[in-house]
C-alpha cells in the first residue's frame, strides 16, 4: 500500500456526526425524484441504507433510475420527495454542496471528463485548487496518486496519447485527490475493453479496501455486480431486490 499525503481542509463544511446504528454513511427514505412536472418518475419511494467501508453495486437497465440516485447520492441533483442522508445529514439540505463533494466525495464517470489541455499531473491536480496544499505539495500528492494508480511513467502525457484504460486510471487518481471517504462509480468500464475493464475494476476494488472507502458503483453489467459485497437491483425507479445474492436476470 501507497502512503499518500493528507490533504488539507477543502471547505468550512461543518464535521458530519455519524448516524446512529452502524457507522450508516447513507440513509434514503421514501425517495422520489420527478421530472416533466411529474410526467416522469426517475425514483419511485427508494428505501436503503449504505454502511461504512461497503461496497456496493447498483444494477438495472438503461432509464431505471440508478444513475439519478447516483447524483443525489454527490449533491448533483435533488430528489422530489422523501429524505436522503449523509451520516445523518440532509444531503439536500446542505448549505455548501460543493464543499461536500469537494471533501466528502470521489467521482468516477463512464466519459472520464479529463482536461484534454492538461497533463495527467495537471489533471489529478484540479480538484486540490480549492485547498490550502502549495504547488510543491499538490504535485507531490499528484504524483503518488499516479503512482498508486500505475501511471509514474505518464505524469507529463496530455489524455490523446493515453489509453482508455490509462485515461480511466488518470481519473480514478483524481477521484482519490482530495481523500474522500466515499467513491461514486458511474459505468466506470463502460467505455473499455474486457481486458482493461478487469484491470480498472481490480484497482478500484483494491484502492477501496486499502483506503477504507465506502464504494456504491452503478452497472448494468451482472458480472460486475457480483464483485460487490451487496447488491441493489433497480427496475422502473424502484429497489426490486437488494442483498448478497446475485443479481436477477433483468
Amino acid at each position: 500500500m501507497i502512503s499518500l499525503p493528507v490533504p488539507a481542509s477543502t471547505s468550512s463544511l461543518p464535521e458530519f456526526k455519524p448516524a446512529a446504528g452502524k457507522d450508516c454513511v447513507f440513509e434514503a427514505s421514501g425517495l422520489a425524484k420527478d421530472y416533466d412536472d411529474g410526467r416522469v418518475q426517475a425514483l419511485r419511494g427508494v428505501d436503503f441504507r449504505v454502511s461504512q467501508g461497503e461496497f456496493v453495486a447498483i444494477i438495472g437497465p438503461s432509464g431505471c433510475g440508478k444513475t439519478t440516485l447516483l447524483q443525489m447520492l454527490g449533491a448533483l441533483d435533488h430528489p422530489s420527495a422523501g429524505a436522503l442522508l449523509y451520516r445523518a445529514n440532509s444531503i439536500p439540505d446542505l448549505s455548501d454542496p460543493a464543499g461536500y463533494r469537494a471533501r466528502e466525495i470521489g467521482f468516477i464517470f463512464q466519459a472520464f471528463h479529463l482536461l484534454p489541455t492538461f497533463t495527467a499531473m495537471e489533471n489529478v491536480q484540479m480538484p486540490m485548487f480549492e485547498t490550502h496544499l502549495t504547488a510543491a505539495e499538490r504535485r507531490d500528492r499528484a504524483a503518488s496518486l499516479l503512482k498508486s494508480v500505475g501511471l509514474e511513467h505518464r505524469l507529463n502525457h496530455f489524455p490523446a496519447k493515453m489509453s482508455g484504460g490509462e485515461r480511466q486510471r488518470v481519473a480514478i487518481a483524481r477521484s482519490l485527490a482530495n481523500g474522500p471517504g466515499v467513491l461514486l462509480a458511474d459505468e466506470p468500464t463502460g467505455n473499455l475493453d474486457s481486458e482493461n475493464t478487469e484491470l480498472i475494476l481490480e484497482l478500484i476494488i483494491r484502492l477501496q479496501k486499502e483506503q477504507h472507502m465506502t464504494l456504491v458503483l452503478v452497472t448494468h453489467d451482472a458480472g460486475i455486480a457480483r464483485r460487490a459485497s451487496r447488491t441493489i437491483q433497480m427496475k422502473d425507479g424502484r429497489i426490486i431486490a437488494d442483498g448478497t445474492a446475485p443479481p436477477i436476470a433483468s
